[in-house]
């Protein structure tokens, strides 16, 4: 356990000084301790800057339609993956469901663009047929929408990897009394598969709601110039282009730790509402 440990006490726990910034006027020359203190000076600035308001609405937005759209879809296809009888094709459909997985950001996006960008295969297609042509890539109206079906191709199958573990725990004889009893596929879902899966649910739920502010900063990076920061602008690219590129590091630590305190709220919001119907959540 020591490297692993290690890991954590170095990059994660040890990490978190570097907070101090959000306090400071930091300047790399002066060093984090050399540095002028501003007290809330940063955050000040911050909730009144109207730009971060807008990259928290994005996010937040892209959040919820993640969550709503992005999270049945793994125990959905786990689910599918779990009712065929046949190990070989169900490890062929793992493994091409698993492949996005391992895919950068970079070539996903490049992907997308080639099929739905302004010269891309649909236009080509739609041109060609003398139809009217649409730029799905370069259009704001429909960058949330595509984030979250880009996640889907990408991620949906490495997701189903912990469903169709606990799918794997249901002990098949409760099936088998069920349709005895009469209970027909969507019974037997609902009344031995989906009690048997649903702490794995919940602690899913509650793990997704802490991470909720994180919306992928890489794939809203690569495609943040083609729609513009006003669709594309999460707390992530804020947080980058004000204290990386701006060199505002002060300002940039403050919506950073802004972000990582809204996170540690909602799981623990989340877990006080698993206790209380009865879940055991991520911690007692």
């Amino acid at each position: 356990m020591l490297p692993g440990v290690a890991y954590f006490l170095l990059f994660h726990y040890g990490a978190l000084v570097g907070n101090v910034i959000a306090f400071k006027e930091y300047v790399p020359f002066d060093g984090l301790w050399g540095s002028p203190w501003v007290g809330t000076g940063n955050f000040r600035r911050m909730f009144e800057d109207e730009a971060f308001w807008d990259a928290v609405l994005n996010t937040l937005w892209i959040a919820v339609l993640q969550l709503v759209f992005y999270f049945p879809v793994p125990l959905g296809l786990a689910l599918l993956l779990h009712t065929l009888t046949w190990s070989s094709v169900r490890r062929f459909v793992q493994s091409v469901a698993y492949l996005p997985h391992f895919i950068s950001w970079v070539i996903v996006v490049a992907l997308f663009q080639q099929v739905l960008g302004d010269t891309g295969l649909l236009n080509s297609g739609l041109s060609g047929a003398g139809l009217h042509t649409v730029d799905i890539i370069g259009d704001p109206d429909a960058f949330k929408p595509l984030v979250v079906a880009q996640v889907i191709w990408k991620d949906a199958g490495w997701g189903t990897i912990i469903f169709l573990a606990a799918l794997a725990q249901v002990d098949e004889q409760q099936y088998e009394a069920a349709a005895i009893d009469g209970a027909g596929p969507w019974r037997r879902f609902w009344h031995v598969t989906l009690p048997a899966i649903r702490p794995v649910i919940v602690l899913l739920i509650i793990m997704r709601l802490g991470d909720i502010l994180s919306v992928g900063f890489e794939q809203m990076l690569l495609q943040r110039d083609a729609v513009g920061p006003e669709a594309a602008e999460v707390i992530d690219t804020f947080v980058y282009h004000q204290g990386i590129v701006g060199g505002d590091y002060g300002f940039a630590a403050a919506a950073g730790l802004f972000k990582g305190l809204i996170g540690a709220l909602l799981v623990y919001a989340a877990n006080k509402v698993a206790h209380r119907l009865g879940e055991q959540g991520v911690y007692r």
